[in-house]
């Protein structure tokens, strides 16, 4: 994994708060181990390199700007149907 290469997790409670929030984050190493943890849950990996850059600028359990809404919905709409296809193989 190069240096350059970057992750960050992203958490939304419908119940508590009023938009996802960054969860973790980091470069190199440090999104080698997000990607490693996201494997070992098998939590579906979305990639947008413009997306990760903005929210590499947020601090750890900042909730993210209004400006990135429209980005991080389409990020939680593709991860809902990653899920539902996968309950959909699961149960066949």
């Amino acid at each position: 994994m190069a240096k350059s290469d970057k992750a960050i997790a992203l958490k939304y409670d419908q119940e508590g708060s009023s938009a996802p929030k960054v969860v973790a984050k980091g470069q190199g190493e440090i999104a080698k181990k997000i990607l490693q943890k996201a494997d070992e849950f098998e939590i579906p990996i979305f990639k947008n390199k413009a997306l990760a850059e903005s929210l590499l600028n947020l601090d750890v359990d900042e909730q993210i700007p209004p400006n990135l809404y429209k980005a991080v919905a389409e990020v939680f709409v593709w991860l809902m149907n990653s899920e539902q296809k996968a309950q959909l193989s699961r149960s066949k």
